[in-house]
C-alpha cells in the first residue's frame, strides 16, 4: 500500500494557485487579494461633522453653560454633500448635518441636543472641546497608506473599504470551482421516498459543504447510477466550469465500480490503496483537455469525509494560495484506550476539549509535545457511522507504528472545527 505522505505529495504535485485576475468588487467577495492596495485618497477626504448640530468657533462658546447659555446668529445651513466652500466668521454659527464639510474657521461642532435647536438664532448651553465632533481629514486612512495586503481574505468590511477609497476593481485569486458527483444506483435524494436497499446521498452534501468550508465555490450536481455512459457525459458536461472534480463511490474492487473505467477514458487517473483507515481506496489524476484535477473518493461517508480532510482540502487551499494548507494539529491527552492496525495511519473521530485556561489560539502556539487538553474517541471504527462523525470536532491521528494507546497517553489531534467544546 501507498503511504499517506506519498499520496499527499502526489496530489499536491503540479497543483498551484489559480491565476489571478481583476474582478468587480462584489465579484471579488470571498476571494484572496493578490496585490497590496494603497489608498489614493485620505479617509475622510475632508473635515466633516460627526453630528447634526452647529459649527462654532471655540472662542465664541467657551463660556456657555446651562445657566448662562450663549446665543449666536445662524448664518446658514450646511447639508451633507454641499460642495460650496464656506467660512465661519467670529460670533457666528452655521447649522451642519452629519457628514457635511466643516466650514473654515470652525473649531468644533455643538450637537443639536446641547442647544434649543434655533434656526435663525441658537442658544448653546454647553461648550465643546477643541475638535469635538469633527472627523478630521485622514483620521481613518492617509493617502499612500497600505490598507490591505496581498493574501487578505476579502470579506464584507474589506470590500467596503475598497469602495470607500474609490476602487471598483481589484486583483484577486479566484475561488476554485469544485464539482461534486455522487455515484451508485443505491443512492436517492434526501426528501425522496426510500425503499429497501436504498440510502440517501449523504456524501454529495458532506463533500460540497466541506469544499465550501475550505474556501471553494462548490456545486453538487446530483447522483449518477451505475451507468458508465451517463457518468461520462455528466463529468464531461461539468469540465467546462470545474477547477476540481470530486466523485464518491465506485473506487473499490466491486463488480459495478464504473468510476475507474470512466475516469480512465477521460484522462490519466491512478487508483491506489493508501495505508490509512478510514479511506484506503483512493483515486487521483487529471482529466479532460485542460487536465482538471479529479479525486475519486470512497463511497462510505466517513471514508469520504476523512479523505477530503487529508487530501482534498490541502489542494483547494493551494489553489487559493492560502496558508496553512493543513488543519492545525495539537497534542492532547487521550481519555480512552485505542487500537490500530500495524502499518496503517488511523484517523479516529474524537471530541477535543481544551484545558480550562486555554483555547484554540493558544493551542496552536503550544509546544508540539505539550498537551493542550483532553480528547475522547467518538464511536467505533465503522466507516458508515455518520452519527458519530457529526459529534466529532477532531480526528485523533495514530501513526503507522502505533498499534495501541492507553488512557492518559498523549496523542496527535487534527482540529476540524473553528470552535471546540469547552
Amino acid at each position: 500500500m501507498r503511504s499517506v505522505d506519498d499520496h499527499l505529495s502526489a496530489v499536491l504535485t503540479g497543483v498551484g494557485p489559480l491565476m489571478s485576475f481583476d474582478q468587480q468588487l462584489l465579484d471579488a467577495h470571498g476571494c484572496l487579494l493578490d496585490e497590496d492596495v494603497t489608498a489614493p485618497v485620505d479617509l475622510p477626504s475632508f473635515d466633516n461633522s460627526a453630528m447634526d448640530g452647529y459649527a462654532v468657533r471655540l472662542a465664541d462658546v467657551a463660556e456657555a453653560t446651562e445657566l448662562l447659555p450663549v446665543s449666536l446668529p445662524v448664518v446658514g445651513d450646511i447639508p451633507a454633500g454641499d460642495p460650496t466652500p464656506r467660512m465661519l466668521g467670529p460670533g457666528m454659527t452655521a447649522r451642519i448635518m452629519t457628514g457635511a464639510p466643516v466650514p473654515a474657521g470652525a473649531d468644533a461642532v455643538v450637537p443639536v441636543e446641547w442647544t434649543d435647536g434655533g434656526i435663525s438664532q441658537v442658544s448653546i448651553r454647553q461648550a465643546p472641546t477643541p475638535g469635538q465632533h469633527i472627523r478630521r481629514l485622514g483620521d481613518d486612512v492617509k493617502v499612500g497608506e497600505t490598507i490591505l495586503t496581498k493574501g487578505t481574505w476579502l470579506g464584507p468590511t474589506q470590500i467596503g473599504l475598497l469602495a470607500a477609497i474609490g476602487q471598483d476593481r481589484v486583483s484577486v485569486r479566484p475561488r476554485p470551482r469544485v464539482v461534486v458527483i455522487s455515484t451508485g444506483s443505491e443512492l436517492v435524494e434526501p426528501g425522496s421516498q426510500i425503499t429497501a436497499g436504498q440510502v440517501f446521498d449523504a456524501n454529495g452534501y458532506t463533500l460540497t459543504a466541506a469544499a465550501r468550508d475550505a474556501g471553494a465555490i462548490a456545486y453538487r450536481v446530483g447522483i449518477i447510477g451505475d451507468d458508465a455512459a451517463e457518468l461520462k457525459e455528466r463529468i464531461e458536461d461539468q469540465l467546462i466550469r470545474a477547477d476540481l472534480v470530486i466523485t464518491s463511490g465506485g473506487v473499490s474492487k466491486g463488480a459495478y465500480d464504473l468510476v475507474k473505467q470512466v475516469l480512465g477514458e477521460l484522462g490519466e487517473v491512478s487508483f491506489d490503496e493508501v495505508a490509512m483507515q478510514p479511506g484506503k481506496p483512493q483515486g487521483y489524476g487529471q482529466i479532460g483537455p485542460d487536465k482538471i484535477p479529479v479525486f475519486a473518493l470512497p463511497g462510505n461517508p466517513v471514508s469520504a469525509y476523512v479523505s477530503f480532510e487529508v487530501f482534498v482540502r490541502p489542494v483547494i487551499r493551494r489553489m487559493l494560495a492560502l496558508e496553512p494548507l493543513y488543519r492545525p494539529t495539537v497534542t492532547a491527552t487521550c481519555t480512552d484506550p485505542l487500537t490500530s492496525g500495524a502499518g496503517i495511519r488511523q484517523y479516529a473521530r474524537a471530541s477535543l476539549s481544551f484545558a480550562s485556561n486555554g483555547d484554540r489560539a493558544t493551542a496552536e502556539k503550544a509546544s508540539a509535545d505539550e498537551p493542550v487538553g483532553t480528547v475522547t474517541p467518538v464511536g467505533g471504527h465503522g466507516s458508515h457511522l455518520m452519527g458519530d462523525l457529526a459529534q466529532a470536532n477532531s480526528l485523533i491521528v495514530l501513526p503507522e507504528w502505533t498499534t495501541t494507546v492507553a488512557a492518559g497517553d498523549p496523542v496527535q489531534v487534527m482540529v476540524l472545527e473553528r470552535r471546540t467544546r469547552p
